[in-house]
């Protein structure tokens, strides 16, 4: 049977395209001219000519700093997010009891907690452990509000492993470690690349954690560092837009390599 064009959903595609891209070129276009054109000119007009001089400003003020921070928030927070949630999504499924199941409970009440609602609590913890104004500071929030979405994930996937994968593992004499790592591990492989996309996405561009349990330079993270373009009496856009395409391309990267992942295991264990 031949299928018909689905002529809307092509047409809001291409609106939708556009949509997303309209502001990109906008932005990598305004980020090569100068300011004093910026100024004299519409956004939309086609530069006389082409400069990189508000790259090299970006570069050779504070930005390698910030995006040094930046990297060990996000790699930081990964880690911490990996290394809990998979161990923990493979004992929710695999261990049926009132006590896991009711801890599964509580760690999934968190998507339901916005971290504007908690960030009084959260400031006075981490000044209480002495944590203030450091990288730590951004790392433990940051990690502890995507635990329930990647918890949700990964256990989602593991239950799509037939049962009796486990069961032959267990008769050949595997114990908990040996089948997270020989079973678990290679099989929820998309799902855990699914965490990493969504969690590196969100430790890159948090604000609010870095705004409120930071202050010094030296923990700036990106978000917070383009406000240096900002001034008193104005706003170096071309140089703020500039600083605004380098802090993207990293975690566009991630997002490239990881995407052909993010379906598969967003929509891991829809079908039963």
């Amino acid at each position: 049977m031949k299928s018909r064009p689905n002529w809307p959903a092509g047409l809001f595609a291409l609106a939708w395209l556009a949509f997303i891209l309209g502001p990109l070129i906008y932005l990598v276009t305004v980020s090569l001219r100068t300011r004093s054109e910026y100024l004299g000119k519409s956004a939309w007009a086609v530069p006389d000519a082409l400069t990189l001089d508000n790259y090299v400003t970006v570069l050779t003020g504070g930005f390698g700093q910030y995006l040094l921070n930046n990297v060990i928030v996000t790699v930081a927070t990964v880690g911490i997010v990996v290394l809990i949630a998979v161990p923990a999504a493979y004992a929710v499924v695999r261990n049926t009891g009132p006590f896991v199941q009711r801890g599964f409970t509580l760690i999934l009440m968190g998507l339901a907690i916005p971290a504007q609602a908690t960030i009084i609590p959260v400031y006075l913890m981490i000044t209480r452990m002495q944590l203030y104004d450091t990288l730590t500071a951004i790392i433990l929030p940051t990690a502890a509000f995507a635990l329930p979405v990647a918890m949700l994930v990964l256990t989602n996937s593991l239950r799509d492993v037939p049962r009796e994968l486990y069961e032959a593992q267990s008769i050949d004499g595997a114990g908990p470690l040996r089948v997270l790592v020989s079973l678990v591990l290679p099989l929820a492989r998309p799902a855990i690349m699914t965490v990493v996309v969504y969690t590196s996405l969100n430790a890159w561009n948090g604000f609010l954690f870095p705004l409120v349990l930071t202050q010094s330079e030296s923990s700036r993270v990106l978000t917070l560092g383009l406000w240096d373009f900002q001034g008193q009496f104005g706003t170096n856009v071309p140089a703020l837009l500039a600083a605004v395409t380098l802090s993207v391309l990293p975690i566009f990267a991630v997002y490239l390599i990881g995407r052909r992942f993010l379906l598969s295991g967003l929509t891991a264990g829809f079908g039963k």
